[in-house]
């Protein structure tokens, strides 16, 4: 049995503040702690249901080299670095049998939820066959573009809320009440450890029920409201992208999920070039 645990920060037990989940800020050490504490406890959860299970985590925040490697459980082998196929799921393949997603937030423009955003700050929002998405539905919908369920998913209550009308069959682990972007009402970093091993190993045991999530028949039509209007100029240099109503916003047609889910990251990309 393999498992992919996805780790992002937002959603970690204990974080509310951008200084928290920052490199350049006094508070991120911490961060980085509170974030392998919930990926252990999940990765213990996992083993605890399936004591033989190839575990692999994916970290997935920002430059994706948070995770403390000398502190995570030993029993899991772990994806850190930049740039990577499938980005947040890095190692995600069609023989992968779960997708357990830590510390997750709520897409832009949504909430309260504590830190909200999708992919960047750039991105005000991105549909799919006009339905809204962020990290949460993006990166589902890939996984059940290779046949794969996301089974867990842990954040603050707006997070959860989000995965669970995406995947209703999925484990969801509330481990805060956001307040607003950056306050909220958290459980103890142990307290939530608890429940996300517990969690965890309830949704590794009942992941044959939960489905991979579809999002629609393709070709999928897909829109990209960006913040910056540079950012369109440069979205429109990429063969088969073209602006679409209103100065911000910028569209194409995809084959399919899996080449409208690398566009979409090589849009966000762009997204963080500024203007020279």
């Amino acid at each position: 049995m393999k498992a992919l645990i996805s780790v992002d920060m937002e959603g970690v037990s204990g974080i509310v503040h951008p200084s928290e989940t920052n490199p350049e800020r006094d508070d991120y050490e911490r961060g980085r702690e509170l974030m392998t504490a919930d990926a252990n406890a999940v990765i213990a959860g996992v083993l605890d249901a399936e004591p033989t299970a190839d575990v692999l985590v994916a970290d997935s925040h920002g430059t994706f080299r948070n995770l403390l490697p000398e502190r995570l459980d030993r029993r899991a082998r772990l994806v850190r670095g930049k740039p990577r196929t499938l980005n947040m799921l890095a190692g995600l393949d069609e023989e992968t049998d779960a997708a357990l997603f830590v510390g997750y937030h709520v897409r832009a423009g949504e909430g309260p939820g504590v830190l909200a955003h999708t992919m960047n700050d750039a991105i005000l929002d991105v549909r799919v066959a006009g339905r809204s998405l962020g990290e949460i539905g993006l990166n589902a919908a890939m996984a059940g573009h290779l046949g794969v369920p996301v089974v867990l998913l842990s954040g603050d209550d707006a997070a959860c809320a989000e995965a669970a009308d995406l995947i209703p069959e999925a484990v969801t682990v509330p481990v805060k009440e956001a307040l607003g972007a950056a306050a909220a009402v958290t459980l103890h970093p142990e307290e939530a450890g608890d429940r996300l091993r517990r969690a965890a190993a309830d949704a590794i045991t009942r992941r044959t029920e939960i489905p991979p999530l579809t999002l629609a028949p393709a070709p999928l039509d897909v829109e990209v409201d960006l913040a910056g209007a540079h950012t369109v100029d440069l979205a429109t240099l990429v063969p088969g992208v073209s602006r679409a109503a209103g100065a911000r916003t910028v569209a194409f047609t995809a084959p399919d999920y899996g080449t409208a889910y690398r566009l979409i990251l090589l849009l966000a990309q762009l997204a963080t070039i500024r203007p020279a």
